[in-house]
C-alpha cells in the first residue's frame, strides 16, 4: 500500500497518480465520516505535498465551492500534481470505496435500522463524529489565530455567533463575513 513513515528533511517528489489514488483511498477508509483531519495529516505531515498554509488556503477555497469539502481539497489536490487525471485519481481515490461501503450498511440499515443496539451505536458514533469536528476546527483556527489573533478571532466569534447560536443561514453570515473580514484585513494593514 502506501507508506506512512515520518517524512525526511528534503522535499518529497511529485507523486504518481498510483500514489494519489492510493493516498486518498487510505484516507477514505481510515477517516469515514470526517476524512478531513487524516487528510491534512496525509497532506501537510506525512506527503508534505502542501505546507500548512498551502493546504488552509486551499482548504478556505474549497469550502466556498459547491458539494463536499474533502471531494473538492482531493480534486484539487490531485489536479496540482496531475492536471485533470490526478484529480480524477483522487476524487475515485476519497469517494469510491466509502461509496460501496454506504450502500452496503444503507441494505444492512434498511433491515436492522430499527434494532435498538443499531439506535444506540448510531448515537455513539454521531457522538464521536462531533468530537472529530471540534477537534479540527480548533486545529484549523490555531494558525490563523497565531498568524493574526486580531483579524481572525472577532471574525470567527461573530461567525460561530450568528451560525451556531442565532442560527442564522450560512450563505447571509458569509456575505457578510467576507467584506468584513477583508475590511479588518485592510484597515490593519493600513
Amino acid at each position: 500500500m502506501t507508506d506512512l513513515s515520518l517524512p525526511s528533511s528534503a522535499p518529497p517528489p511529485a507523486p504518481s497518480l498510483r500514489e494519489i489514488f492510493l493516498s486518498f483511498v487510505l484516507v477514505s477508509v481510515m477517516g469515514f465520516g470526517g476524512v478531513l483531519p487524516w487528510a491534512r495529516r496525509m497532506i501537510v505531515e506525512r506527503r508534505r505535498w502542501l505546507t500548512e498554509a498551502e493546504f488552509l488556503d486551499l482548504l478556505a477555497l474549497c469550502q466556498f465551492l459547491p458539494g463536499p469539502n474533502i471531494c473538492n481539497l482531493s480534486i484539487a489536490v490531485g489536479a496540482r500534481f496531475g492536471g485533470v487525471k490526478g484529480s480524477a485519481a483522487a476524487f475515485l481515490g476519497i469517494t469510491g470505496l466509502p461509496f460501496v461501503i454506504v450502500i452496503a450498511l444503507g441494505a444492512l440499515y434498511g433491515k436492522y435500522g430499527g434494532a435498538p443496539a443499531v439506535t444506540d451505536a448510531l448515537l455513539g458514533v454521531s457522538a464521536a463524529a462531533s468530537g472529530m469536528i471540534l477537534a479540527m476546527a480548533a486545529r484549523l483556527s490555531r494558525p490563523l489565530l497565531v498568524r493574526r489573533p486580531g483579524e481572525a478571532a472577532p471574525v470567527m466569534i461573530l461567525v460561530f455567533a450568528a451560525v451556531a447560536l442565532l442560527r442564522l443561514p450560512l450563505p447571509w453570515v458569509l456575505a457578510g463575513a467576507i467584506p468584513l473580514s477583508v475590511g479588518i484585513s485592510w484597515w490593519r494593514r493600513g
